[in-house]
């Protein structure tokens, strides 16, 4: 006869549930592990029948790793912990550490079973290689085992939940070897949390065993820190993770392209969570499809990822200065799905690729025979000035189309700045080349009069700089201006000057120069016009200096290479800071 509960409302018969005595007996506790509070008797356990089907459980639970040696890529943490097991010398406080999905918290389980396993004949000790038979081992494995308690620092940050924990160590495990917490994301405790936890995780009772998890280890304090054995554990290279997701494929009966494997792990970063979530997508995907096969194309269109022919077709054309061919690939797969980053961004990973090639560096072997030929066709023709170049390029182009109000406008303009400077020699070319135009002969440069080098200014008598020098000190800054950009001296001697007005100055500064003159010698000036032009004034002097300057560097063989290559270059002199403060003072 059916016991299940009747349809129609009738009521089953209330089983008795366990006595409090009952429970405290049989070593119920509360989730910190301390003494069992008073509590009412569960509920009956609902009756399940036989056809319920169990719910779908993701790949990233079903084949989180059960024994250390299923734990891919963190071969150094294992030996530490079997070599610390082995010689009996465990701390007393674990942290391990690193990027999302590389197995931290299943790490964290792994010893608390490794300590806890008693072995199949309930005689064993804390081992390496727990035994997964065992009632600790299943327990723990379940998350229902009473002293092993799992916290998360995000829900419990307060001091109030780390107090709990404090007043639960003084209590021995109930069943098993030793009480362990494990705290994941312990960062997200607060500070006063951390405060109160650091006497009793520096000194904790020898049956009590603390293991930590988190992300993000340069929020935790310095002195949690250096009371912990820690684990940084590294991420998962994308060779390793490809493999791995083959054995669960062949697991779950999953046909599988390597290409396609090869695209999830890399697109995993390291993490096994993020590929095995990616993994369960691609199969979703896959059976949609109707063949059950994951293919690359599949991945690479649920992905949006750039198509590798295509990438390699786009390589080319910026290579090749193909603007038009360059502009129809990227109008093609951004109509297929592939946004303007990620096309970027695998012109930039296919960049890499070849700069590596280049020294000679193997590949990981997740390219194909076509793409592998392309790359050592493109390491042996560029040169690494270029590949750099390139390189530079390409991350300012990202740069800009991350923030551009229209990605693709700006993806399309990057990548024809990218083609137009490829072509253009690195600096140790351009500089061969230019020092090759400046060994030849040059033609004699000759004025439009009659075939003669233009003659140097003639200067003014070194007395009248002095002179105006001296009233520049006085701090008659005007005056000397006037004296230094408008007057042409005609006759100079002591006491004496006669002069003339560079044009362009309106009035007479006779008045004022003889004052300044007088100020400065000690002595009675006269100052006058003279008839004639009188020599350069002193700016004029300077600029003519300058124009012969320029004209003698651009008669130089150098200079004129580099504008013989360059004929939109400006030329350009620096007259030096101390020069051109004191004619603008």
């Amino acid at each position: 006869m059916d016991d299940s509960p009747d349809i129609f409302g009738d009521e089953p018969e209330e089983e008795e549930g366990p006595s409090a005595a009952e429970l405290e007996a049989a070593g119920q506790s509360s989730m910190f592990g301390g003494p069992p509070p008073a509590a009412a008797p569960p509920p009956p356990a609902p009756v399940v029948s036989a056809a319920t089907a169990q719910p779908y459980r993701v790949l990233a639970r079903k084949y989180r790793s059960q024994t250390f040696a299923e734990l891919i890529g963190q071969d150094a943490m294992v030996q530490t912990l079997a070599n610390a097991i082995k010689r009996d010398r465990l701390a007393h406080a674990f942290l391990m550490t690193g990027i999302r999905g590389v197995g931290k918290t299943s790490t964290a389980r792994l010893i608390a079973k490794a300590l806890n396993c008693i072995g199949p004949d309930g005689k064993g000790g804390p081992t390496i290689d727990p035994c997964g038979q065992c009632e600790p081992c299943i327990a723990i494995a379940e998350g229902r085992h009473i002293d092993v308690i799992e916290m998360d620092a995000a829900s419990h940050t307060g001091v109030d939940d780390v107090r709990e924990i404090i007043e639960a160590v003084r209590y021995a495990s109930v069943s098993a070897r030793y009480k362990i917490y494990i705290i994941d994301e312990v960062h997200m405790l607060s500070r006063n949390a951390f405060n109160a936890l650091l006497k009793t995780l520096e000194e904790p009772p020898p049956h009590v065993k603390f293991l930590f998890a988190t992300t993000e280890v340069d929020k935790l304090p310095v002195t949690v820190l250096s009371r912990c054995q820690r684990f940084d554990l590294k991420r998962i290279p994308a060779g390793l993770l490809s493999e791995h997701y083959g054995r669960i494929c062949e697991k779950e009966g999953v046909d599988a392209e390597p290409e396609a494997l090869a695209m999830i792990a890399a697109a995993a970063e390291g993490s096994v969570r993020d590929g095995l979530s990616i993994l369960d997508q691609a199969s979703a995907h896959a059976d949609l499809g109707g063949d059950g096969k994951i293919s690359a194309a599949q991945v690479q269109e649920m992905l949006g990822l750039a198509d590798k022919s295509a990438r390699r077709k786009l390589f080319g054309a910026l290579l090749g200065g193909d603007g038009a061919a360059l502009l129809t690939l990227v109008d093609t797969q951004y109509a297929h799905g592939v946004e303007p980053l990620a096309l970027l961004r695998g012109t930039m990973e296919l960049c890499h690729r070849v700069t590596v090639a280049q020294l000679g560096k193997q590949d990981d072997g997740a390219i194909s025979a076509e793409e592998r030929a392309a790359i050592e066709e493109w390491a042996g023709a560029l040169s690494p000035g270029q590949l750099h170049r390139l390189w530079q390029l390409l991350m300012k182009g990202y740069d800009e189309v991350r923030l551009a109000p229209d990605p693709l406008v700006a993806a399309q303009m990057a990548l024809l700045r990218v083609m137009h400077a490829s072509d253009l020699p690195d600096p140790g070319t351009l500089v061969k080349k230019l020092e090759e135009l400046s060994s030849r002969p040059l033609a004699p440069t000759q004025t439009e009069a009659g075939g003669q080098r233009a003659a140097a200014p003639v200067a003014a008598g070194p007395g009248w700089a002095a002179l105006v020098e001296q009233v520049d000190q006085a701090g008659q800054l005007r005056v000397a201006q006037i004296m230094r950009d408008w007057v042409r001296v005609i006759a100079l001697s002591p006491g004496s000057l006669s002069y003339a007005l560079a044009p362009g100055y309106s009035g007479d500064p006779s008045a004022e120069i003889r004052a300044a003159l007088s100020d400065v010698t000690g002595t009675r000036w006269e100052v006058m016009p003279g008839v004639g032009e009188g020599q350069p004034s002193l700016r004029e002097i300077s600029e003519m200096a300058k124009a012969a300057e320029e004209a003698a560097l651009r008669r130089s063989p150098l200079v004129e290479a580099t504008l013989a290559a360059f004929p939109q270059a400006e030329f350009v002199i620096d007259d030096g800071g101390e020069r051109n403060w004191r004619q603008q003072r």
